[in-house]
């Protein structure tokens, strides 16, 4: 997500200067990939390279291939075939053993831009849906590069001129957007066809943090180096201050009790309690617990959760085992940490396992691939 912000804050640098750039996308995989599907590299005839492809192996390749496209203006999809059995592959080494197909568009001040619709996406803190052609066949109104853009509230943006295909890759479109999940999907035409990339656009992950304490601090850091949106909240006014969290996106000043009326909380929002204070976080569990929550984590021993838990029940309220699987406490993966900042790097390493299904264990003993195959 980061590199998502930090590719669509470049391009709207090279827009206002009125420069042309390149914008390379991995839209098909299989295999064992470095990178999955969405992964973007943005790049400037002067030579600046924003984000990745892969984990180095690729870039040069791609950056050289943009130049042309460039200048030419003419969209290019490279296949990378890693499953050789040489050691030397286009004399880079890579043995990956996976096959990555890269789309390589130029991006004008002037035309329509997918990074601004996912600039949309971002700013507006929503899903939505891309859906890009990167291969085609035989003679039909879709050439490489055409995109069809599904905001979240059901508007469309769209450079196809084929109305069949537009309304089939709309259709689509909304079944991404309804299951969060991205897809490679091959539409047969007459006269040929088209292989699109239906890729659900994530927003930033939203996390609240509920405590000011010097303990916060590192976890507001880490969760800013992954690109997600931070919200500080306490009701101590010295603690809850921009100057203390420069990096925070918000800081609220509030009482726990008020703090249904001073945040959104919702199905796509993590939230972290960390105040040090029994009463505040039974007032915040109070809240938290029946609501929507995507994930609750709670500082301290397990015990002081269960006393927490009790007193809830003894105020009557109830709760299900669906929001009870939500809450984690003590918060965090067992990794041993004793310091802020490992405590810090547990929590958010635990968020991010929780948001990807995952176990947090090591993956030396996973079975499965470690991506999924999904597109996602």
């Amino acid at each position: 997500m980061k590199e998502l912000q930090e590719i669509v804050a470049a391009f709207a640098k090279a827009k206002n200067c009125g420069k042309t750039v390149a914008i390379a996308t991995i839209v098909k995989v299989s295999g064992s990939t470095y990178r999955r599907p969405g992964a973007r590299m943005l790049m400037t005839l002067e030579g600046e390279r924003i984000g990745s492809i892969s984990g180095g192996c690729l870039e040069n390749d791609v950056f050289e291939r943009a130049q042309q496209v460039i200048v030419s203006g003419e969209p290019m999809l490279v296949n990378y075939d890693t499953t050789s059995d040489n050691d030397i592959v286009w004399g880079l080494g890579l043995g990956c053993k996976g096959m990555v197909q890269v789309l390589i568009e130029r991006l004008t001040p002037e035309n329509l831009s997918p990074l601004t619709f996912l600039a949309e996406c971002l700013h507006r803190r929503q899903v939505g849906v891309l859906a890009t052609i990167f291969h085609i066949e035989g003679q039909i109104k879709a050439p490489v590069g055409t995109h069809l853009m599904l905001h979240q509230d059901g508007t469309i943006f769209s450079n196809l001129e084929d109305a069949d295909l537009s309304a089939d890759i709309l259709e689509d479109a909304r079944e991404v957007l309804d299951k969060n999940c991205s897809q490679v999907k091959l539409y047969p035409l007459l006269g040929g066809k088209a292989e699109v990339f239906l890729e659900a656009i994530q927003p930033p992950v939203s996390l609240v943090i509920f405590g000011a304490g010097d303990d916060a601090i590192p976890v507001v850091r880490l969760a800013k180096e992954l690109g997600w949106y931070v919200t500080l909240i306490d009701s101590r006014p010295a603690n809850a201050t921009s100057a203390r969290f420069p990096s925070a996106d918000e800081v609220i000043l509030s009482r726990p009790e008020a703090i249904h009326e001073t945040v959104e909380i919702n199905n796509r929002t993590v939230a972290v309690v960390m105040t040090h204070n029994y009463l505040h976080d039974l007032e915040i569990l109070k809240t938290l617990l029946p609501s929507p929550v995507q994930y609750l984590g709670i500082l301290g021993p397990k015990r002081r959760t269960e006393q927490l838990l009790l007193e809830l029940k003894e105020w009557g309220i109830q709760l299900t085992e669906a929001q009870l699987h939500r809450l984690h406490g003590p918060v965090g993966l067992d990794i041993g940490a004793d310091t802020p900042e490992a405590i810090a790097l547990s929590i958010v390493a635990e968020i991010q396992a929780v948001l990807a299904d995952r176990s947090g264990g090591l993956l030396r003993n996973r079975q499965e691939p470690i991506h999924n195959r999904s597109t996602r």
